[in-house]
């Protein structure tokens, strides 16, 4: 096992894991969930991916983490109060994703990465930055993962009190991260694991039967009897020791990407 490196990346704080031999490897970018494990370094903890030779770096969301306000989660709650999808679900996965050229610029720049095509992983929230980073970047991409993923953003809505009061803007908002309405082009860009635990939010884990088989033969699916939506137990700011659940995730993700880092040559 690899020692975490911290840093930032254009602002961005990171946790980096690197190959055995901390040498030059190929790189997967993760984002972590907004539930527990809510941080760079927690996400980490719950998913090393240890063994893989690629260099893992596990970029921080907004207000989370190193970013959180006062050192807790209550101002990024306000927003959720004050609107889960206009203050706070679409603002975040739009900041993490105008983020990503610039850190990744930063990444390559820190660490022995290359410039090769890269592997992504998004948990929960995350999985809809990494999804939309498919769908709507044209950075070369060996593989992509998700994790309880936000695929498709009226689900996660729909999670909150009370029926969301949808106007123009709001559903223009909400639209733009169904990934359901984007499968022909997630299919093109990178072959997908989808991880989803069982015992999932229904409407999570029906979008995640559904999106892998409109991949067809581009995506594959892995379920995990038993596994809810949290990959960590609370706070899961700091990093904490693997939870059975996620070890199995974990187990899943170093062979998918390990067998995608083989075709790389």
């Amino acid at each position: 096992m690899t020692t975490p490196i911290t840093g930032t990346a254009a602002g961005v704080p990171f946790t980096a894991l690197g190959p055995a031999d901390g040498g030059p490897a190929p790189l997967i970018i993760t984002w972590h969930m907004l539930d527990a494990p809510r941080s760079d370094p927690a996400f980490a903890a719950a998913l090393p991916m240890h063994g893989l030779p690629a260099w893992r770096v596990h970029l921080g969301m907004p207000m989370c983490g190193a970013r959180m306000v006062n050192g807790s989660m209550d101002a990024a709650l306000e927003l959720v109060h004050k609107d889960p999808l206009m203050a706070y679900l679409h603002p975040f996965v739009e900041q993490a994703v105008s983020e990503f050229p610039a850190a990744l610029a930063s990444i390559r720049e820190q660490l022995p990465v290359g410039e090769g095509p890269i592997g992504v992983l998004g948990g929960s929230l995350g999985g809809a930055v990494a999804l939309r980073v498919l769908a709507d970047t044209q950075t070369p991409i060996f593989a992509g993962a998700v994790v309880n993923a936000a695929i498709r953003m009226r689900s996660v809505v729909e999670l909150f009190p009370g029926e969301y009061p949808y106007d123009a803007a709001s559903t223009k908002a909400v639209d733009s991260l169904d990934f359901l309405a984007k499968t022909d082009v997630l299919a093109e860009r990178a072959p997908l694991l989808v991880v989803s635990g069982e015992q999932d939010h229904p409407g999570l884990r029906a979008d995640a039967l559904t999106l892998t088989e409109a991949m067809g033969e581009r995506a594959e699916l892995l379920s995990i009897p038993g596994m809810a939506h949290p990959l960590a137990e609370e706070p899961g700011i700091e990093p904490a020791p693997q939870l059975p659940h996620a070890r199995a995730v974990d187990d899943g993700l170093i062979a998918w990407f390990g067998r995608h880092l083989r075709s790389l040559g």
